[in-house]
């Protein structure tokens, strides 16, 4: 199509693309508004090997998911609750910690989302520091030469705010409304593509150029005969 056509479709159904964001990102903003706070705490744990080799550092990448596996139970969250004195279930401790490994970087990232920010930072650092002990007590028993050392990268975290974002989920809402008011105005110019309502579109179906048209006949006035009073018309007798 030609930019006149795509400045025609612009001008008559952009209001739809208008419409469609705005009430979008209104949306998304309000249903911001009634979600509930909730706080983010992450704490890294390091898993290097004791010494550069490739085999032992090939054993480490694969035990990471066995580590992140044996976080991940109900018995660790119960001792996480009982050591930091939380007042939770482990299961909904459970549904609310990710814990996840970084085999290029030796790393166990641990992050746990709370509506209490604290309770997020002492529940992240619990599963930290049960790992490290648990860790840390196996490999005291093992040759130095095959330990993976353990370690806390910093307990000086903090938290932050993951929801709700009002102004961010308005932009993701508009993002959205575009992408639908964009499909809306495709469909209603691909269900008049058949119609031939103007010269152009004509010409465009036929690929002939069109040399007159045919104008749209005006409406016709009816004159009704005016009638004179005191003038009224009598059969003619023989």
């Amino acid at each position: 199509m030609s930019a006149r056509e795509y400045l025609r479709i612009l001008r008559k159904y952009g209001w739809i693309v208008v419409v469609a964001v705005v009430l979008a990102a209104l949306g998304a903003f309000a249903i911001s508004n009634f979600q509930k706070r909730l706080y983010q705490a992450t704490v890294e744990v390091s898993t290097v090997p004791a010494r550069a080799d490739w085999g032992l550092g090939n054993t480490a990448k694969d035990l990471m998911r066995n580590f992140t596996a044996n976080l991940r139970t109900p018995e660790v969250a119960a001792r996480v609750i009982a050591r930091q004195q939380l007042d939770m279930n482990p299961y909904d401790l459970l549904a609310n910690t990710q814990i996840e490994p970084d085999s290029s970087t030796f790393t166990i990232k641990i992050q746990v989302r709370n509506p209490d920010g604290e309770v997020a930072k002492l529940a992240a650092l619990g599963f930290a520091d049960e790992f490290y002990e648990e860790r840390t007590a196996y490999y005291a028993q093992q040759d130095k030469r095959d330990q993976i050392e353990v370690k806390i990268r910093s307990r000086d975290i903090s938290y932050t705010q993951v929801q709700p974002k009002p102004m961010l989920n308005a932009i993701a809402g508009a993002v959205l409304g575009l992408l639908l008011g964009v499909a809306v105005v495709m469909l209603l110019t691909w269900m008049e593509a058949d119609m031939l309502r103007t010269p152009a579109a004509i010409e465009r179906a036929l690929g002939v150029p069109v040399l007159g048209a045919i104008p749209r006949p005006s409406p016709r006035r009816v004159i009704k005969p005016e009638v004179q009073p005191g003038r009224v018309g009598a059969p003619k007798t023989a």
